[in-house]
Order: C-alpha cells, then structure tokens, then sequence
C-alpha cells in the first residue's frame, strides 16, 4: 500500500500516526515539512486532494507565528497558502494519504481510518 505522510518529528500525534502505520509493516513515504516545506503550489495541491479550505489545516494553535504572518480565519484561501508557505510551521499534522483517501489525521488513531 502507498502511504505518504506529511510529519512532524517533534509532534507527538504525527508520531504516533506513523507508528500506527509502520505497525502495520508499511513503508510510508515521509514528508518532513519543516525541512522540506511545501511552496504554494504543493499546498494547493495537498488541500485539493484534502478536499478541504486552507483555514482547515493550518495550525492556529501556533498563535505566535500566526500573529507574525497577520492571518485569521476569515482570509482569503490565496493568503492563508502564502501564510503556510512562508511558515511551515503553521501547516497542521499528521497529514496522511493512502489510496483509501487523505486526512489530517487528529487524533492520530484516525490514521488507522485510511489502512
């Protein structure tokens, strides 16, 4: 099975989705955002295929690096992107994609959702 996930290390939920996965003897492909962030084109890509808004995976929880990129809730999905783009950071995880679909996948059990 083809697993894509996009983690965090220092996150305990993407941690533990990809435990759940490798649990199950598979090899995901892991995406380390913060290493490799996603431009904006990536990001468009990864919502589309979410089949959600921008403002449902972006982090607001990082309220600092929120107020440093100057974003609500309310704006435009093209400035939340930019946003994400210029602070991975602020990218919600664990994303995880299988050919069951694609989730954000909080809490982590719910990557067992898409094995």
């Amino acid at each position: 099975m083809s697993v894509t996930i996009y983690h965090n290390p220092k996150c305990e939920t993407s941690r533990n989705a990809l435990a759940f996965i490798r649990e199950r003897n598979i090899t995901p492909t892991v995406i380390e955002y913060l290493r490799t962030p996603l431009d904006k084109a990536a990001l468009k890509a990864l919502i589309a295929t979410l089949g959600v808004s921008a403002k449902d995976i972006v982090r607001w929880k990082e309220k600092e690096t929120v107020a440093k990129a100057g974003i609500g809730e309310s704006d435009s999905e093209a400035a939340l992107i930019e946003a994400m783009a210029a602070h991975p950071i602020l990218l919600n995880r664990p994303i995880v994609i299988t050919p069951k679909g694609a989730k954000l996948c909080r809490p982590s059990e719910t990557v067992k959702e898409l094995l």
